[in-house]
């Protein structure tokens, strides 16, 4: 634990022209006499640190000091990639091989851009949950992020409704969407891959042995594939609306993109008022009233006539409310 906290030490002031002690003890989570006993080691060691006495004093590395410390190891490397996600790095695993690999790639830059780190965190950062939720790590998270990396199967037991089922897994992937966790896994004896929620398992063991990976497998054309698939699954009714041109600008806007340009490409010829007829797919009428009533008087629902009969009831009600 010391000789790992030592390490970091070493790269932290590598990367900066100094730092006060106050500063190393809130990286290494430490006190700021445990950081005056680590100084005194890595200097009794031959690491050439340098304490300036008084109250803007602090510790430096004397004379360009490198450590070769700085060549990145795989899984620092591919933690690197998501960096700019640090709650998923904390929720997986990767935070200390994060923030190792950082401190690699920081020590190794020029001193001229040893703060593009700090100033690109400033300007992007993405928040991964959706709103008005507590985002919620899977307990088993962590377990299925190894597996995933290290391509071992799995043997998963999942909820199904009421039921708990038990599958054994090629982990290919995670994605998180929205705040959930997804796993990418093709079971063991089928060509098709399949999506699990994570927050579904209740038990995950990995093999000791790797499977082969397929090298055709690309996760975000496939997770692209699943998304807009599952979309259009929840798309099991239609209704026929006349639009407006500021209608048909607005659509996409209201409804589900993909069933608006499904509608929109099906769509006839304008009439006379420039007004186009499409059958939309929607999820039910309930919801298509929700979602054709932010169009407002740019769009006339004409069937099924249950629909049509709830617009015409929020036009009287609107006119009773408006009437002079």
């Amino acid at each position: 634990m010391r000789a790992a906290r030592l390490i970091t030490m070493v790269l932290l002031l590598q990367s900066r022209p100094a730092m006060t002690a106050a500063e190393l003890a809130r990286e290494l989570e430490v006190s700021e006499r445990t950081v005056a006993r680590d100084a005194q080691a890595l200097s009794e060691a031959g690491i050439p640190v340098y304490a300036d006495r008084g109250r803007a004093g602090g510790y430096r590395l004397i004379g360009g000091y490198r450590t070769r410390l700085t060549g990145l190891a795989r899984g620092e490397a591919e933690a690197l990639f998501l960096s700019g996600v640090p709650q998923a790095l904390r929720e997986m695993g990767l935070a200390d091989a994060a923030l190792a690999a950082r401190l690699k790639v920081s020590a190794a830059l020029l001193p001229s851009l040893r703060d593009a780190s700090r100033t690109a965190a400033q300007r992007f950062h993405l928040d991964a949950p959706a709103w008005f939720r507590s985002p919620e790590a899977p307990p088993l998270l962590p377990a299925v992020a190894d597996a995933v990396w290290d391509d071992r199967r799995i043997t998963a037991r999942y909820r199904r409704g009421e039921d708990v089922v038990e599958r054994r897994l090629e982990p290919y992937g995670l994605v998180l969407k929205a705040g959930v966790w997804y796993l990418c896994a093709r079971p063991a004896g089928h060509d098709a891959f399949r999506v699990y929620r994570v927050d579904r398992l209740t038990a995950v063991t990995a093999d000791e042995e790797r499977f082969a990976r397929d090298a055709g497998f690309d996760l975000p054309a496939f997770w692209a594939e699943r998304a807009e698939q599952f979309a259009r699954s929840l798309l099991r009714a239609e209704v026929v609306v006349r639009l407006s041109e500021e209608g048909v600008r607005r659509l996409p806007g209201a409804v589900d993109p993909a069933a608006a340009r499904e509608a929109l490409e099906g769509a006839g010829a304008p009439d006379e008022r420039g007004r186009v007829t499409v059958t939309l797919p929607v999820e039910s009428e309930k919801v298509a009233h929700g979602q054709l009533t932010a169009l407002g008087p740019e769009a006339e629902v004409l069937a099924p006539e249950g629909l049509r009969a709830r617009f015409a009831s929020d036009a009287r009600r609107l006119a009773g409310l408006y009437a002079p």
